[in-house]
Parts: C-alpha cells; structure tokens; sequence
C-alpha cells in the first residue's frame, strides 16, 4: 500500500520502554499469544480490546505489540483525563494519546462533539497507523463485557467511504482479549490473546459505505463483541466465574503441564456452559461447542454448579486449595512437611530483608495511595483503576529509592546504579519462592486442625465431583478424556509452560520469573480465589 505510518515520538519510544519494564514486575507473567497476528505499519488498523483495567490495559497494549510490526499505537483517552498537573495526565498527552469526549461527562451534547478528533483519527488510519479503541466506552470492575459501542463499525465505515475511489484500500481491524488473573493484584499474570484480524475494503464491503444501513454497523459490532469475549471471561457474575475455574482446576488439576492460554480457555468452556444453563436457554446450550450437547439437562448442570459452589466455599473457609482435597496426606508426612516448608520459607525471608527495606516505600506509598482512592466511590466505579495506582506510584517511589540509594552511595555510584535494581529484583523472586513456601505452610497447618474425618468425606465429594465434571467435560464439552496427558503433549515451549521434572525444578529458581503450578497465585500470604463481592472491605 505504500504507507510508512507516523513516526514514533520519542516520549512514546520512553514511555514503552519504561512501563513495558513496570509492567514486568508487577505482573508475574504477561503471556503474548499469536502477536504474529499483528498488521505491519504502513496498514490501517484499528486495535480493540475489552476495557477492565482502566490507563493499565492501554500500556499492556502497547508494550505487548512487536515493535519490529508496530511503531507506535495511537492510543484514545477519556477528555476528562486531559490537562490536569498530575502524572497520569502528563502520561497520557505524552504518548500522543488522542482525546475523546464521552456524553456522560458533559452537560450539553455540544460540548460533547468529537468531529475534530475523528478527523484525526481518520487521517492517522489513513496514514497506515494503528488506534487503540476499546469499545466498551468505559472501564470498569465487572465480570461481563459490556455491550459495545459501535464506534468502531462507524469510524470502518466512515474511512471506507472516505476511500471509496481506491477499491482496493484496506483497513485491519485486530481484535484482542485481554484476561487478567487478579487484575489488580502484586505478581498475578495476565494473558493477551490477539485474534485473526478482520480486512475491510470498500470493493469487498459496500455495505458500509455511506449510505449504510445502520443494522450492518450494528451486526459488525456483534462480531466484534463474539471475538472479543470468545478469549477472556464474560459472565453475569463473579460467583459464576468462580465456579468454572474450580471445574478447570478439578478436570486438569493442579501440576498440570498447560499454559496460562490453555487455563483460560478450559476456564471459558466450563463458564459457556454454566452461563447457558444459568439463562435457562433450551438451543442446546447455545454457544457451547460440543460433541453431543445433549448429554446433561440444564437441572444437572446448574446442580453441579450448585455443589461445586458449596465444595468451594467449604475448602475456601478451611483456608486449603482442591489438591489437598484431591491428595490427602498422611500426618507424618505433614508433618515433615511442615517441617521443609518452614525451613525454607525461614531461609528465603533472611535473605531477602536487605532488599525488603528498599522495597518498603515502594509498598507503604502504594498502600497508602490505593486506600485512600478506595474511599472515592464504589467498587464497580474505582477498582478497575487500582493496578493504574500501584503502577504509578509504584513507579515513582521506585525511582525515588534508586536516586536516593545512589546518592547516598555517591562514592561507589558507578557500582551501586546498578547494583539497586538488581537487588531490588532478586527480592522480589526471592520473597515470591518465600511466601509460597509460607503459604504452603500454613495451609498444611490448616489440614491438622481439619481433622482426617473431614477430610475424607470431602475427598469422597471431591471425586464424585470429579466424575461429573469428566463426564461433561467429555460427553458434552468435547475435551480430552486424560487432560494431564494431553496438556502435556500439546503445545511447545510457550512461556509458563513447564515440559518435564528437570524443566520443572530449573524453571523454579529462574532469576526470570517464579514458576507457577497454579496460575492463580498473587505474592501474598492466602490463594485469592474470591472476588469483591464475596470480600469485606
């Protein structure tokens, strides 16, 4: 096409560099999937995503796309966020962030026109540039996709007409699922999915050029919306949610080879299912791929959920994860284990206090930082901004400590430049394996105190749970019936993949990232398998 796209300012080069750095060390893994997916610049394409995570799912964009397809994404903001003496703001203007006013801001329709900042989005398309537009219209904290806006069918439609005269002229547009484990949370992964781009030309497509019939736009933004949520979670309620990542984790238990993709898809067959079944829908479970979609009633599957729930929240109040459940364990070998675990978690906190005293501002200011900005508003209206705040101020205190450390250390300035960082990296693996060793723990302190009666009649739950979950899993889902097995074949050396006992052990005590058997893991000192409404706050 002959277009070479805008060139990158220099402030959004240093802006990707410096977040695609934060951004790996507040995220445990950040898994890319099919980025080869992504149009080269010089074509017009127009990137979007689902919007949870407020300013975050922007710099996870940007950072997440191949500088060598990309130069630069040409990013959309809320105009409420412009102008301000903050460092949010000057962030946003500084990457060449583009300003859109939302109607729910203004008062008048009038001071809510966004012709200017059409045109210039149109222009840059045309240039062979990519925006980010996430056509929700909003972030926000809740665990259904939002009905989209068709912004982005209109502005396909209006840049088609615009170039009616070249046939051949094409504009991309690359959906992407964005599925955060914990969004908000110290060391938790996330999964980027990008999807099979959609082409757009005004020869294959005139039913967008103007005039269009306003039902194509409609039925566009349907299609957008069925990519979109096909890779992330979009569920009525959190409960719901919670309930199909227990059946993935009973069907492919904890230890299995699979990577943070493979989670999350098996998470998302198992919410179809029960999504369908909430709705009381009769078409076959409508949406669900299936071999044989007839196999279990809607009653039988709302009664799994129902059991799975109340199997949950049981082992969630006794504070100890399904593979306690699923491998019971002698109470000599507890008690050896108790023994390890305590050795070693003891060991990693020794040696990381030198560098916990570096991290200790970073920690008090984002503390500090985040609780009050809870007190603003609502959960639905504030959380989904939280990582943004740890970031940021993150961010800045973590600079702060490096200045200071390297002036106080100006005669070895030289050394200690680096030498900080370095540290303050190794701390945070080291405190990782810690609090996991701890974890571990006071979980199997938490087995004593159960008691093995109650343990075995809850083993003997689990696996009838089990053998429902198998037979929907294979009988309706389509899955593999032996998912151990499977996983462990399938794929290649994908990140957070682990292939065999050697690989294992040597990923656990990579400098890179802490090897996880379970993606669901945050640094902290209990697993975090509840969502807000199920918190006290």
């Amino acid at each position: 096409m002959g277009k070479s796209g805008s060139e990158t300012p220099w402030s959004f080069a240093l802006i990707r560099l410096l977040f695609r750095f934060v951004l790996k060390i507040f995220y445990g893994s950040i898994v890319i999937e099919n980025a080869h997916l992504v149009p080269k610049t010089g074509i017009p394409c127009i990137v979007c995503a689902n919007h949870s995570n407020s300013l975050t799912d922007a710099l996870l964009l940007t950072t997440s796309i191949p500088t060598k397809c990309r130069n630069m994404l040409r990013l959309t903001a809320k105009a409420t966020q412009f102008g301000h003496k903050t460092f949010t703001s000057w962030l946003i203007e500084s990457a060449g962030t583009v300003p859109i006013k939302r109607r729910k801001d203004y008062t008048r329709d009038e001071d809510a026109d966004n012709t200017e900042t059409m045109s210039k989005l149109f222009e840059a398309l045309e240039l062979g540039d990519a925006i980010c537009l996430f056509p929700e219209g909003m972030s926000r904290y809740h665990p259904t996709i939002a009905p989209l806006k068709t912004g982005v069918a209109r502005i396909i439609s209006d840049v088609l007409t615009r170039n009616r005269l070249d046939p051949n002229f094409e504009i991309h547009v690359l959906t992407c699922s964005i599925t955060y484990m914990h969004r908000q949370h110290f060391r938790s992964d996330v999964l980027v999915t990008f999807h099979e781009p959609m082409i757009f030309t005004p020869k294959d497509n005139p039913e967008l050029l103007s005039p269009v019939d306003f039902q194509h736009i409609r039925d566009l933004t349907s299609q957008l919306h069925s990519k979109i949520s096909s890779g992330t979670w979009d569920a009525p309620s959190w409960d719901l949610i919670r309930t199909a990542k227990l059946a993935a984790r009973i069907y492919a238990p904890l230890g299995t080879s699979m990577t943070l993709g493979d989670h999350v898809r098996l998470s998302i067959a198992f919410q179809n299912i029960f999504k369908a079944a909430d709705a009381r829908t009769n078409e076959n479970f409508s949406g669900v791929t299936a071999a044989d979609q007839t196999d279990y009633s809607i009653s039988e599957v709302n009664q799994l959920r129902g059991d799975l729930k109340a199997y949950q929240d049981q082992i969630a109040k006794w504070g100890i994860k399904d593979d306690r459940i699923r491998h019971p364990l002698p109470r000599r070998v507890i008690f050896f284990r108790l023994f390890i675990r305590f050795t070693w978690a003891a060991c990693l906190f020794v040696i990381s206090l030198p560098g916990l005293f570096l991290w200790l501002p970073v920690f008090i200011t984002t503390f500090y930082a985040v609780r009050n900005f809870k007190k603003t508003g609502p959960i639905f209206d504030t959380w989904d901004e939280i990582a943004q705040y740890k970031l940021t101020y993150g961010l800045i205190s973590g600079i702060c400590v490096w200045i200071f450390g390297v002036v106080l250390t100006r005669s070895i300035a030289p050394f200690t430049v680096f030498l900080i960082p370095s540290l303050m990296w190794m701390t945070i693996r080291w405190f990782e394996d810690a609090v996991s060793a701890f974890r571990a723990f006071t979980a199997l302190q938490r087995l004593l105190r159960v008691g093995m009666p109650q343990l075995k009649a809850m083993h003997e739950k689990r696996n009838d749970l089990h053998s429902q979950i198998m037979n929907l899993a294979v009988n309706t889902l389509g899955l593999p019936d032996d998912p151990e097995n499977y996983f462990r074949a399938a794929g290649g050396r994908q990140k957070g993949r682990i292939q065999g006992r050697w690989d294992s052990s040597a990923r656990y005590f990579s400098i890179k990232r802490r090897r996880k058997r379970d993606w669901n893991e945050t640094l902290r000192l209990y697993d975090k398998v509840d969502y807000p409404e199920d918190d006290s706050f």
